[in-house]
């Protein structure tokens, strides 16, 4: 095993980091806007890593943030409207560190980035993401960031509520 990079973007390869990364930040999340908390699989999330899915960012030798990047859906998309595309990637798992949210830090801004950047690096010509409108910074981030809604809003009797968006990616000439 290899010593983990202090600083900068890895592809993570320790599910119990990740996942507790993810527990951390919904956590976090759910406490501040009175959201459920989703349940989270650790089974789901080793999957993830183990693909080689999920992309972590070091600061100081901790994660700080994260992002799950993946060409197949969490969900069903086929009952989404999203706008045709020849090879769509999907953003899920958006995590931050707690404290880092707390400081107003633009971890978050830097993982929504680079999800754009890999994807379009891999050939993506659209990013999808499912998220939670009631996470306002983070809705906010998206949309600021280029990703547009699609479809209306849902909810469930638990109070979640979600909805899905996309961000057209431009190929590179050449």
């Amino acid at each position: 095993m290899t010593e983990p990079a202090l600083n900068g973007w890895v592809v993570a390869d320790d599910p119990v980091e990740v996942h507790d990364l993810l527990c951390a930040s919904d956590a976090h999340q759910a406490a501040a806007t009175g959201s459920p908390v989703p349940a989270r699989r650790l089974a789901t999330t080793s999957q993830r890593v183990a693909s080689g899915s999920v992309h972590l960012l070091r600061a100081g030798g901790r994660a700080v943030g994260m992002f799950t990047l993946t060409w197949d859906a969490p969900y069903d998309a086929s009952a989404v409207p999203f706008p045709a595309a020849r090879r769509p990637s999907y953003l899920s798992r958006l995590s931050v560190r707690p404290d880092e949210l707390a400081a107003g830090s633009l971890v978050g801004v830097r993982c929504v980035r680079r999800a754009i950047q890999v994807a379009g690096a891999q050939g993506a010509d659209d990013l999808r993401a499912e998220a939670n409108p009631d996470l306002a910074p983070t809705w906010a981030l998206l949309t600021g960031l280029g990703f547009l809604p699609c479809g209306p809003t849902h909810s469930d009797a638990a109070g979640r509520s979600w909805a899905y968006l996309h961000r057209p990616l431009t190929r590179p000439k050449g």
